[in-house]
Protein backbone atom coordinates (compact mmCIF):
# COMPACT_ATOMS: atom_id res chain seq x y z
CA UNK A 1 0.00 0.00 0.00
CA UNK A 2 1.18 3.22 -0.60
CA UNK A 3 0.77 6.34 1.03
CA UNK A 4 1.45 9.92 0.82
CA UNK A 5 2.01 12.52 3.51
CA UNK A 6 3.59 15.50 2.12
CA UNK A 7 4.02 18.62 3.65
CA UNK A 8 3.02 16.84 6.80
CA UNK A 9 4.58 16.69 10.19
CA UNK A 10 3.94 13.65 12.48
CA UNK A 11 4.37 12.86 16.04
CA UNK A 12 5.29 9.16 16.80
CA UNK A 13 6.38 8.44 20.33
CA UNK A 14 8.31 5.63 21.30
CA UNK A 15 9.62 5.68 17.80
CA UNK A 16 12.97 4.53 18.77
CA UNK A 17 11.84 0.62 18.44
CA UNK A 18 8.81 -1.37 18.00
CA UNK A 19 5.75 -1.04 15.97
CA UNK A 20 6.73 2.95 16.80
CA UNK A 21 9.40 2.52 14.71
CA UNK A 22 8.09 0.83 12.22
CA UNK A 23 5.16 3.01 11.42
CA UNK A 24 7.89 5.99 11.70
CA UNK A 25 9.55 4.48 9.13
CA UNK A 26 6.34 4.10 6.45
CA UNK A 27 5.51 7.89 7.32
CA UNK A 28 9.02 9.07 6.47
CA UNK A 29 9.29 6.97 3.05
CA UNK A 30 5.63 8.74 2.27
CA UNK A 31 7.03 11.98 2.64
CA UNK A 32 6.25 13.09 6.02
CA UNK A 33 8.48 14.53 8.54
CA UNK A 34 8.29 12.73 11.50
CA UNK A 35 9.58 13.64 15.87
CA UNK A 36 10.67 10.60 17.21
CA UNK A 37 9.79 11.10 20.82
CA UNK A 38 11.09 8.40 23.31
CA UNK A 39 11.85 8.09 26.52
CA UNK A 40 16.03 7.38 25.69
CA UNK A 41 17.02 10.04 24.18
CA UNK A 42 20.33 9.49 23.11
CA UNK A 43 18.74 6.10 21.30
CA UNK A 44 15.90 8.02 20.08
CA UNK A 45 18.37 10.95 18.41
CA UNK A 46 20.64 8.17 16.97
CA UNK A 47 17.63 6.29 15.43
CA UNK A 48 16.25 9.85 13.82
CA UNK A 49 20.15 10.47 12.48
CA UNK A 50 19.75 7.35 10.14
CA UNK A 51 15.84 8.27 8.54
CA UNK A 52 15.04 11.29 6.18
CA UNK A 53 13.19 14.55 7.51
CA UNK A 54 13.11 13.06 10.87
CA UNK A 55 14.10 14.15 14.32
CA UNK A 56 14.64 12.81 17.87
CA UNK A 57 12.97 14.05 21.17
CA UNK A 58 13.93 12.91 24.43
CA UNK A 59 10.03 12.45 26.24
CA UNK A 60 8.32 10.59 29.29
CA UNK A 61 5.10 10.64 28.09
CA UNK A 62 3.96 10.04 31.55
CA UNK A 63 5.41 13.23 32.55
CA UNK A 64 2.95 15.87 30.97
CA UNK A 65 5.86 19.01 31.51
CA UNK A 66 8.24 16.97 29.35
CA UNK A 67 5.36 16.61 26.72
CA UNK A 68 4.60 19.94 26.49
CA UNK A 69 8.51 20.68 26.32
CA UNK A 70 8.69 17.70 23.18
CA UNK A 71 5.37 19.08 21.49
CA UNK A 72 6.81 22.63 21.42
CA UNK A 73 10.05 21.71 20.72
CA UNK A 74 8.41 19.84 17.86
CA UNK A 75 6.42 22.51 16.32
CA UNK A 76 9.72 24.90 16.19
CA UNK A 77 11.75 22.33 14.27
CA UNK A 78 9.32 20.98 12.00
CA UNK A 79 5.57 22.88 12.27
CA UNK A 80 2.17 22.06 12.77
CA UNK A 81 1.70 18.35 14.02
CA UNK A 82 -1.48 17.15 11.92
CA UNK A 83 -0.66 13.36 12.38
CA UNK A 84 0.36 11.43 15.84
CA UNK A 85 1.25 7.83 16.39
CA UNK A 86 1.03 6.88 20.56
CA UNK A 87 2.70 4.04 20.39
CA UNK A 88 4.73 4.38 23.95
CA UNK A 89 4.18 1.76 26.39
CA UNK A 90 5.62 -0.97 29.00
CA UNK A 91 3.88 -4.16 29.86
CA UNK A 92 5.75 -4.41 33.28
CA UNK A 93 5.67 -7.25 35.13
CA UNK A 94 3.32 -10.60 35.45
CA UNK A 95 1.56 -11.36 38.71
CA UNK A 96 -1.97 -12.38 40.27
CA UNK A 97 -3.59 -8.92 40.54
CA UNK A 98 -3.69 -10.28 44.94
CA UNK A 99 -0.28 -10.26 44.49
CA UNK A 100 0.72 -7.13 42.14
CA UNK A 101 2.63 -4.82 43.57
CA UNK A 102 0.93 -1.45 44.34
CA UNK A 103 3.52 1.31 43.18
CA UNK A 104 4.01 -1.03 39.90
CA UNK A 105 0.50 -0.90 38.80
CA UNK A 106 0.70 2.65 38.70
CA UNK A 107 3.91 3.00 36.95
CA UNK A 108 2.24 1.11 34.11
CA UNK A 109 -1.21 3.22 34.15
CA UNK A 110 0.92 5.89 34.03
CA UNK A 111 2.64 5.39 31.05
CA UNK A 112 0.01 3.62 29.22
CA UNK A 113 -3.09 5.69 30.06
CA UNK A 114 -1.85 8.88 31.77
CA UNK A 115 0.81 9.10 28.72
CA UNK A 116 -1.55 8.56 26.01
CA UNK A 117 -3.88 11.30 27.48
CA UNK A 118 -0.80 13.72 28.16
CA UNK A 119 0.12 12.79 23.89
CA UNK A 120 -3.57 13.49 22.70
CA UNK A 121 -3.80 16.09 25.02
CA UNK A 122 -0.87 17.95 23.51
CA UNK A 123 -1.53 17.46 19.72
CA UNK A 124 -5.56 18.69 19.55
CA UNK A 125 -5.39 21.71 19.76
CA UNK A 126 -3.03 22.86 17.04
CA UNK A 127 -5.47 19.90 14.85
CA UNK A 128 -8.43 21.39 16.02
CA UNK A 129 -6.82 25.35 14.74
CA UNK A 130 -6.31 23.38 11.73
CA UNK A 131 -9.08 21.80 11.18
CA UNK A 132 -7.40 18.54 10.37
CA UNK A 133 -5.66 15.56 12.06
CA UNK A 134 -5.12 11.91 12.13
CA UNK A 135 -4.49 10.08 15.96
CA UNK A 136 -3.77 6.62 16.04
CA UNK A 137 -3.01 5.11 19.58
CA UNK A 138 -1.77 1.73 19.88
CA UNK A 139 -3.82 -0.38 22.50
CA UNK A 140 -3.89 -3.96 22.93
CA UNK A 141 -6.20 -6.94 22.37
CA UNK A 142 -5.39 -7.34 25.80
CA UNK A 143 -7.52 -4.66 26.46
CA UNK A 144 -10.23 -6.14 24.88
CA UNK A 145 -10.15 -10.00 26.05
CA UNK A 146 -8.15 -9.23 29.50
CA UNK A 147 -4.91 -11.17 29.92
CA UNK A 148 -4.43 -13.16 33.25
CA UNK A 149 -1.48 -12.07 35.47
CA UNK A 150 -1.42 -8.67 33.73
CA UNK A 151 -4.21 -6.63 35.17
CA UNK A 152 -2.10 -3.48 35.12
CA UNK A 153 -1.39 -3.76 31.54
CA UNK A 154 -4.98 -4.94 30.56
CA UNK A 155 -6.83 -2.29 32.15
CA UNK A 156 -4.33 0.70 30.92
CA UNK A 157 -4.75 -0.53 27.69
CA UNK A 158 -8.50 -0.64 28.22
CA UNK A 159 -8.51 2.78 29.34
CA UNK A 160 -6.55 3.33 26.21
CA UNK A 161 -9.67 2.03 24.08
CA UNK A 162 -12.54 4.23 25.85
CA UNK A 163 -10.36 7.41 25.78
CA UNK A 164 -10.01 7.04 22.34
CA UNK A 165 -13.53 6.48 21.32
CA UNK A 166 -14.36 9.37 23.66
CA UNK A 167 -12.29 11.82 21.56
CA UNK A 168 -13.01 10.33 18.57
CA UNK A 169 -16.84 11.43 19.19
CA UNK A 170 -15.29 14.71 20.58
CA UNK A 171 -13.63 16.03 17.18
CA UNK A 172 -15.95 13.97 14.68
CA UNK A 173 -17.46 17.21 13.48
CA UNK A 174 -13.88 18.03 11.97
CA UNK A 175 -11.92 16.30 9.57
CA UNK A 176 -9.83 15.16 12.58
CA UNK A 177 -9.94 11.40 12.70
CA UNK A 178 -9.35 9.70 16.51
CA UNK A 179 -8.42 5.72 16.20
CA UNK A 180 -6.78 3.07 17.69
CA UNK A 181 -5.46 -0.48 16.73
CA UNK A 182 -5.56 -3.83 19.23
CA UNK A 183 -2.47 -5.26 18.04
CA UNK A 184 -1.92 -9.21 19.62
CA UNK A 185 1.73 -9.05 20.81
CA UNK A 186 4.99 -8.86 18.29
CA UNK A 187 8.03 -9.75 19.38
CA UNK A 188 9.95 -6.41 20.26
CA UNK A 189 12.31 -5.36 22.77
CA UNK A 190 8.58 -5.50 25.45
CA UNK A 191 8.73 -9.21 25.79
CA UNK A 192 12.10 -8.20 27.83
CA UNK A 193 9.68 -7.62 30.46
CA UNK A 194 7.52 -10.41 30.49
CA UNK A 195 7.87 -13.90 31.41
CA UNK A 196 8.47 -16.89 28.93
CA UNK A 197 5.12 -18.45 30.62
CA UNK A 198 3.22 -15.18 30.04
CA UNK A 199 5.04 -14.81 26.06
CA UNK A 200 3.61 -18.77 25.33
CA UNK A 201 -0.18 -17.63 26.31
CA UNK A 202 -0.37 -15.10 24.44
CA UNK A 203 0.80 -16.95 21.17
CA UNK A 204 -1.26 -19.71 22.43
CA UNK A 205 -4.47 -17.62 21.82
CA UNK A 206 -3.48 -16.12 18.63
CA UNK A 207 -5.37 -18.64 15.81
CA UNK A 208 -3.00 -17.39 13.16
CA UNK A 209 -0.10 -19.13 15.71
CA UNK A 210 2.62 -16.48 15.49
CA UNK A 211 2.99 -13.24 16.60
CA UNK A 212 2.45 -9.94 14.27
CA UNK A 213 5.05 -8.56 12.51
CA UNK A 214 6.13 -4.82 12.71
CA UNK A 215 5.25 -4.21 9.13
CA UNK A 216 2.01 -5.56 9.02
CA UNK A 217 0.97 -3.15 11.67
CA UNK A 218 2.57 -0.12 10.15
CA UNK A 219 1.06 -0.55 6.87
CA UNK A 220 -2.41 -0.55 8.78
CA UNK A 221 -1.51 2.35 10.67
CA UNK A 222 -0.22 4.05 7.92
CA UNK A 223 -3.96 3.84 6.52
CA UNK A 224 -5.36 5.08 9.67
CA UNK A 225 -3.02 8.66 9.78
CA UNK A 226 -3.89 8.74 5.81
CA UNK A 227 -6.09 11.43 4.12
CA UNK A 228 -8.15 8.42 2.42
CA UNK A 229 -9.09 7.54 5.99
CA UNK A 230 -11.68 10.28 6.76
CA UNK A 231 -14.81 8.59 7.78
CA UNK A 232 -14.11 6.52 10.35
CA UNK A 233 -13.10 7.77 13.97
CA UNK A 234 -13.30 6.04 17.81
CA UNK A 235 -12.69 3.01 15.88
CA UNK A 236 -10.66 -0.17 17.43
CA UNK A 237 -9.28 -1.92 14.64
CA UNK A 238 -7.79 -5.27 15.58
CA UNK A 239 -4.69 -6.99 14.79
CA UNK A 240 -5.17 -9.93 16.52
CA UNK A 241 -4.23 -12.76 13.90
CA UNK A 242 -7.78 -13.97 14.94
CA UNK A 243 -7.90 -13.71 18.81
CA UNK A 244 -10.17 -11.20 18.97
CA UNK A 245 -13.84 -12.15 19.81
CA UNK A 246 -15.54 -8.59 19.46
Amino acid sequence: MTFDFEGQTAVVTGGAQGIGLAVAQVLSGAGAKVALWDRDADLVAEVARSMDGCEGFGADVADWDSVSEAMAATENALGAVSICVNSAGIAGSNSPLADYDVAEFQRIVNVNLMGTFHVNRAVVPGMRKAGYGRIVNIASIAGKEGNPNASAYSSSKAGVIGLTKSLGKELADMDIAVNCVTPAAARTRIFDQMSQEHIDYMLSKIPRGRFLELPEAAQMIGFLCSRENSFTTGAAFDLSGGRATY
